[in-house]
């Protein structure tokens, strides 16, 4: 979708259509959550803290979000998306992938179902989206981008190394601005330049990652298309008006996190063996402390002993603490015990 949340608010508000948008909080420590392409185009993007949006584009106008409208019109889409393949794997709201290969409608070209996908979307909603259209996940990702908003792309099994060759390893799909500046002291610029360099040598800076890097610089992604992926973690996570320097108020400030995980765990009957904590200091430099436990916990309660307990290894700091995150990974296979008992590790 075309800046999904900022357009579903112009859409809604019709004295927002045209104007630079931010959804997302406007108080001293809050993050934009989505940008309008008005907003975009003073430079204002997603996760951007709302001080530097505001100073890029003082005529930004904030919007709180509404996650239940978005949950709404989201699952709309995905209605239209089954209309042609069960064969859909959503990344988040605004984005997934589908495999056309075999469509209900038989239709030969994935063009066409991209078209009709797009314009029934439009007539339904009212909002425009982007496709890209390719042979692998990948390089269906990289054209999505190509022509928004409002448009697709297609890169064709002839010109998918080409494409990715003269890419800037930055716009890759996968890596972050991190990787990206790693990659970039090693003389990695552009997909052409990542070709160049050996298996062994990626292996070597990048660890597991390296074969993954090798393999897309070459256009080759083998995934397939997963419809109902199981989730693999829940999360949550608060930026405080004022930095945090004591345990006691940053334990605090966790409880709430650790319920909203915990709800959301229990409605889904997920059981996480492995707890995360992520700080994020005043100066935004981001750590996590995590802990992987045999028997997951049967609580909220023993989740916030595990999160205390990481929480307490940060401790004294010298700097502020302006986030705090929790999240649960490493589920369980089916549903919790019944009985509520926990299981013996044999």
């Amino acid at each position: 979708m075309d800046a999904f949340y900022a357009s579903v608010e112009q859409r809604d508000t019709p004295e927002l259509r045209g104007k630079p948008v931010a959804v997302g909080g406007a108080a001293a420590r809050g993050v934009v959550a989505a940008a309008s392409y008005e907003a975009r185009a003073y430079g204002v993007r997603s996760a951007m803290p709302s001080v530097t949006a505001k100073r890029k584009c003082p005529e930004l106008i904030f919007v709180a979000p509404r996650f239940d409208v978005y949950r709404a019109v989201s699952a709309r889409i995905r209605e239209i998306f089954t209309e042609h393949t069960d064969l859909v794997e959503p990344l988040s709201l605004d984005e997934a992938y589908l495999d056309v290969t075999e469509n209900r409608q038989d239709i030969p070209l994935a063009t066409t179902i991209a078209e009709l996908i797009r314009e029934k979307i439009r007539v339904v909603t009212g909002l425009t989206a982007s496709a890209g259209i390719s042979y692998n996940k990948f390089l269906a990702k990289m054209a999505s981008d190509q022509n928004k908003p409002n448009g697709q792309f297609v890169i064709t099994p002839r010109m998918g190394p080409d494409f990715v060759a003269a890419l800037p390893v930055k716009k890759f799909h996968g890596v972050g601005p991190a990787t990206a500046a790693k990659m970039q002291r090693l003389g990695i610029e552009t997909g052409a330049d990542l070709q160049a360099k050996p298996l062994s040598f990626l292996q070597q800076h990048f660890g597991k990652s390296g074969l993954w890097y090798y393999r897309i610089a070459r256009g080759i992604d083998e995934r397939p298309v997963e419809p109902d992926r199981p989730r693999k973690s829940v999360g949550a996570e608060d930026t405080f008006a004022v930095d945090i320097f004591d345990l006691e108020a940053a334990l605090g400030e966790l409880e709430p996190l650790v319920a909203k995980v915990w709800r959301h765990c229990e409605a889904q009957r997920l059981r996480g063996r492995t707890v995360t904590v992520k700080v994020k200091y005043a100066d935004f430099q981001q750590i996590t402390r995590s802990r992987t436990v045999a028997v997951a916990p049967g609580s909220a309660s023993e989740v916030g002993a595990i999160c205390g307990a990481l929480l307490g290894q940060v401790f004294p700091t010298r700097k502020g603490i302006r986030l705090l995150g929790v999240t649960l990974s490493s589920f369980d296979e089916g549903a919790p015990n019944q009985d509520g008992q926990l299981r013996l590790q044999l």
